[in-house]
């Protein structure tokens, strides 16, 4: 994974690798700017507009997870591309929308507390394009991210995964272009549509990580249509049991699994709907920063996967966005960023009927550390003697708990911990290199 490089005057250069990083610090020509993600800034140096190559940001939204990727443009051939940061940006819009229904429930106690008191509704107006909180949160931090990454590398453009469904492909592939009418994307919208929905596996023996063949639930001798409430997926041997038999007949002996076929077949996608409601406001925001801004399919995007050979992850599903014909130097560690938030305004813990049971003290710092902070803690001494490096969990006491990537380790004096960078909303930590072998499982 590439090195983000500032020059002397926090400008962004291009990115270096690890190695030569690693001499630069080592000769004093530059120091540590950022941990996460790192970045160094050099002593003796500015930036250069003509030594710069084109960067570009890849963006693949989802409900839970964004796939973020920084790539590098061959300047003969822009679809030739070389990635330089892996990144998937996890969301925290759950837990804000359990967070407002928790907040609601306490307004509705308090409303019949001492009286009845009406809930108001006729004088809270929503401004033309309102979001939820927890959908508004998912284009916030994304948008913050790529202001971020702008900041600490040369970026002159952003990709980002506008539709997740093709619905016009879906239905009728010959008016999106000569692509659809030779067939070269004809199918993966359906596919991309019924693996998202059925969980990626298949509906009538739940196997998964095998090839899925897509099967009509109402066969199509038997008058059932092509329509994507008429689809779903079964691996070979239950497509082949199957055949030409209702559904009904071929699960006579298991209701329960028929009834939950059923549901599902005509159940939303709930996370599709999240990502769907999302994306224009997304894209108007990447507008908005002045950057040219190219927007693609997910079926684009899978076939691109697939024809390179990827593995499926949210990074690399990143890297496929758009306009490809090969990606290199993708093989390199993820940085994943969990949303964290920046602490919370209540200070009093509840029992679930509302009732307080425990105060949390009312400074948020002590002795100069606050929750989130990433710290690096040498002990000398004792049970514990040995360096730590992770987020830190202060306590008034001065005893603090450090989240490291091998569990929590606690009871460590704040004598012992240094500051690398302070709490910026985010948890990060390192996935592993994706396996090249989880491609041909990707399907």
């Amino acid at each position: 994974m590439a090195v983000l490089v500032l020059d002397r005057r926090k400008k962004p250069l291009m990115p270096c690798s690890e190695k030569r990083a690693r001499l630069l610090l080592e000769r004093g020509r530059a120091v540590v700017h950022k941990m996460r993600p790192f970045t160094i800034r050099l002593k003796d140096r500015t930036a250069e507009a003509s030594t710069l190559q084109p960067v570009r940001i890849k963006i693949d939204p989802g409900s839970k997870t964004t796939g973020v990727t920084v790539i590098r443009e061959d300047d003969s051939d822009p679809e030739q591309q070389q990635v330089l940061m892996l990144m998937e940006v996890e969301h925290r819009g759950h837990q804000i929308k359990d967070a407002l229904t928790q907040r609601r429930a306490f307004r509705r106690r308090r409303r019949g507390q001492l009286r009845h008191r009406a809930p108001r509704f006729d004088n809270r107006t929503r401004p033309r394009g309102w979001l939820a909180p927890s959908l508004q949160h998912r284009v916030d931090t994304t948008l913050a991210w790529v202001a971020r990454l702008r900041r600490l590398a040369p970026v002159t453009a952003i990709d980002q995964e506008l539709v997740r469904f093709d619905t016009q492909a879906m239905e009728a592939p010959e008016i999106s272009g000569v692509e659809y009418q030779q067939g070269t994307l004809h199918g993966y919208e359906v596919r991309e549509y019924l693996l998202e929905k059925w969980q990626r596996r298949c509906a009538y023996c739940g196997a998964r990580d095998l090839p899925l063949e897509v099967d009509h639930i109402h066969p199509r001798s038997r008058g059932g249509s092509d329509r994507v409430s008429n689809l779903t997926l079964a691996c070979h041997d239950c497509n082949q049991a199957k055949g030409n038999q209702p559904v009904e007949a071929f699960l006579a002996a298991d209701p329960k699994r028929l009834q939950r076929i059923k549901d599902q077949a005509r159940a939303p996608l709930k996370d599709a709907a999240a990502v769907n409601a999302t994306r224009w406001a997304l894209f108007q925001g990447l507008k908005a920063m002045g950057l040219p801004v190219i927007t693609g399919s997910g079926g684009r995007t899978k076939y691109n996967r697939q024809r390179l050979g990827l593995p499926k992850t949210h990074a690399l599903d990143a890297a496929c966005v758009g306009q490809v014909a090969a990606v290199t130097g993708w093989n390199v560690p993820t940085l994943t960023t969990r949303a964290t938030g920046r602490g919370s305004y209540q200070r009093t813990r509840l029992n679930r009927f509302g009732f307080p049971r425990g105060y949390l003290m009312r400074k948020k710092q002590v002795k100069g550390f606050q929750t989130g902070d990433l710290v690096q803690a040498q002990v000398p001494t004792g049970k514990k003697a040995g360096t730590y490096q992770g987020r830190v969990a202060i306590r008034a006491t001065g005893s603090f708990n450090i989240q490291t990537a091998q569990g929590v380790v606690q009871g460590i004096s704040h004598r012992h911990c240094r500051l690398l960078q302070r709490a910026d909303g985010y948890g990060y930590t390192f996935q592993p290199k994706p396996l090249q072998e989880d491609a041909s499982r990707a399907a």
